[in-house]
């Protein structure tokens, strides 16, 4: 039979020819809710990935949409850099009313610039990355929506590329708070000195980064991008008690953002 679950965080499966089968579920400690990564659905995991019943594309989306209900802009157009905020400004420009615009193509030979291992080949990186559709924007005030600015080096040199294209404003909407602390949980986050959230440059990002505005999604607004739907569902299902208990409270991990850690550290 096919097994089309998520396996619940603490189950153990066991899969043979036969069937699967649920043999335990390890509880966490004092009953705390579960911490799941709240970056994979900023960042890390694929748009059709399917995390605690809700597909990632739709919790990009409603950021995106949260996003312009946070921080609205007088504008012309909404656009991104290729791809990974995609449905993140879809879901901002359809909350604004404002068209959605490609104003940069990405080259698909490059690879991502988050891993490079310096600063000078992630800057060289993006001109390499992108062709620019300046017929689209020229003469006119775009809302870039970005999905994290990290160290915000891979920005800069794009919002310069615009402008030089002949973009009027630039302005930086970002569908994730700002990243300030380091994961201990496995994720290979920068070191703090390097998180531009971190640096005395945050205090003017705008001027730092050459945009009209910059501004960040709330940590309140992507907890409830991402936990609206869950919740949604957990009400349909309170009828059927077994259902509730085994989903237990939602909870996810915001450290990175907040530095309220899921697990006491011990050094």
């Amino acid at each position: 039979s096919r097994y089309y679950r998520e396996v619940l965080p603490g189950e153990i499966v066991k899969i043979s020819r036969y069937d699967v089968q649920t043999l335990d579920v390890v509880p966490r400690p004092e009953g705390d809710p579960s911490a799941f990564c709240i970056f994979e659905y900023v960042y890390f995991a694929r748009p059709d990935s399917i995390f605690e019943g809700q597909m990632v594309y739709s919790v990009r989306r409603r950021c995106g949409q949260q996003l312009a209900i946070e921080a609205p802009v007088e504008a012309d157009l909404v656009s991104t850099v290729p791809e990974s905020a995609t449905p993140a400004a879809l879901g901002y420009a359809q909350k604004c009313g404002l068209p959605y615009v490609e104003v940069l193509c990405k080259n698909r030979y490059v690879g991502r610039t988050f891993i490079q291992p310096n600063m000078r080949l992630r800057q060289l990186g993006v001109a390499k990355k992108f062709g620019v559709l300046s017929d689209n924007f020229k003469g006119k005030r775009v809302v870039i929506i970005d999905d994290s600015i990290v160290r915000g080096n891979t920005i800069s040199p794009i919002i310069k590329l615009l402008r030089e294209s002949g973009a009027k404003e630039v302005h930086i909407r970002v569908a994730s708070p700002p990243i300030r602390f380091p994961c201990y949980m496995g994720i290979n986050i920068p070191t703090k000195e390097e998180l531009i959230a971190n640096r005395p440059e945050f205090h003017d990002l705008a001027n730092y980064i050459g945009a009209d505005s910059v501004v960040y999604l709330s940590v309140e607004g992507l907890v409830s991008s991402v936990q609206e739907s869950i919740k949604a569902r957990q009400e349909n299902e309170n009828s059927f008690k077994s259902q509730k208990s085994r989903l237990g409270k939602i909870g996810h991990c915001t450290a990175c953002l907040t530095g309220e850690y899921p697990v006491e550290l011990e050094w």
